[in-house]
């Protein structure tokens, strides 16, 4: 049975496609350029950040996704602030304190399992990165797929119900209204329980506040 005799529209998944390669082009070509002005080879980059060169190569044409965990291990790597690798005109220099995102209009970036809208991107060296984050559903997750990286976090959910998976604890479902934040250290993950679209308000801290 076709998309059509199923009742929906075959482009819309072309589409979807479509946009998601440009998404990961764009953020590709903002990474090399960031690493460039960083004056880093691909073999120091990779150094650096203990990913593999192809892995850092791929992300930055665009032919692979990063994870969140990857993102922060590569904004660290080259000492910026996250919002760097989400704007191609942010301005290092900026001392702005205060910064407002319309509706909508955040900075889209998509990840492995996510989709993320990036708002007050315009703020620099902030120490929490705050996110409105589309969840993807897949299968209950495996233990080499959970992440960890430094700092903390916090979601809401704003729609749909997610599955919150924290090393140590208990699997727990969480629905519109609802909250949890934990520890980023200890191995995590997040997956959208049905077939809704799922999103979160999703807050996580970056830069060290002793920085």
């Amino acid at each position: 049975m076709t998309d059509t005799e199923k009742g929906g529209d075959p482009l819309i998944g072309e589409d979807w496609e479509a946009e998601r390669q440009q998404l990961r082009s764009e953020l590709g070509t903002r990474m090399k350029s960031v690493r460039q002005a960083c004056g880093f080879t691909l073999e120091v980059a990779a150094q650096r950040t203990g990913l593999a060169l192809s892995t850092i190569h791929k992300i930055e044409n665009g032919r692979v996704s990063p994870s969140y965990e990857n993102l922060v291990r590569i904004a660290r790597a080259y000492d910026i602030g996250m919002e760097r690798l989400f704007s191609a005109d942010h301005d290092a220099h900026q001392t702005t304190r205060l910064t407002v995102t319309r509706a909508g209009q955040g900075r889209k970036v998509r990840s492995k399992n996510f989709e993320y809208e990036v708002l007050c991107n315009a703020l620099a060296e902030k120490k929490i990165i705050p996110l409105v984050t589309k969840v993807e559903q897949r299968p209950p997750l495996k233990r080499e797929e959970l992440e960890s990286h430094d700092g903390e976090e916090t979601l809401y959910v704003l729609s749909g119900r997610v599955e919150l998976t924290v090393e140590h604890y208990e699997t727990v479902i969480l629905e519109p209204g609802d909250c949890a934040y934990f520890d980023s250290t200890i191995k995590h993950g997040l997956r959208a329980v049905d077939d809704t679209e799922t999103k979160v308000f999703w807050a996580c801290t970056y830069i060290d506040v002793d920085k």
